[in-house]
């Protein structure tokens, strides 16, 4: 199977879990190609299933990841699994109202929106500061969190 992790990274972090993702995906047996979503959608997007990530800002995913979201065709990814993903600070998993969204829940719904086929589940790498570093679980819980989702693929 071929994999393609698009991603929008402000300070590196969320490059760094996309960069893990598709180590885990070729660690596995499978095809990954890494792509910035400042570049936009490939002209030729030939691939059987996809990871969207974005750094979580101000409980939002930035723009570039959420217009990559827009412009995928439903034609083409409307059947194919999509899984997202974000970086957050500790505990916003514990936070009310208007601030306890993440960028990887945001991307979810409006994939869902689109008409898209998002994976039931999305991965949160935490930060520890503002601008990083990552914690010093998040690629190994990333990984667990990829080799799973492979899973599924396959069930």
């Amino acid at each position: 199977m071929k994999g393609f992790v698009a991603y929008d990274s402000v300070h590196g972090n969320t490059k760094q879990i996309a960069q893990a993702i598709a180590d885990e995906i070729k660690a596995e047996g499978h095809e990954a190609l890494l792509h910035s979503a400042r570049e936009g959608v490939p002209d030729k997007l030939d691939a059987d299933f996809m990871f969207i990530g974005s750094p979580t800002r101000m409980a939002k995913a930035t723009r570039p990841a959420k217009r990559f979201v827009k412009k995928l065709a439903k034609s083409t990814w409307g059947e194919k699994p999509v899984c997202l993903f974000d970086t957050v600070m500790p505990g916003v998993e514990a936070q009310k109202g208007r601030w306890s969204r993440t960028a990887a829940q945001e991307l979810q719904d409006l994939a869902r929106d689109r008409g898209l086929n998002p994976h039931s589940s999305v991965l949160h790498a935490i930060v520890t500061g503002l601008k990083g570093p990552l914690a010093q679980d998040a690629a190994e819980k990333t990984k667990v969190f990829v080799r799973e989702y492979l899973l599924t693929l396959k069930a």
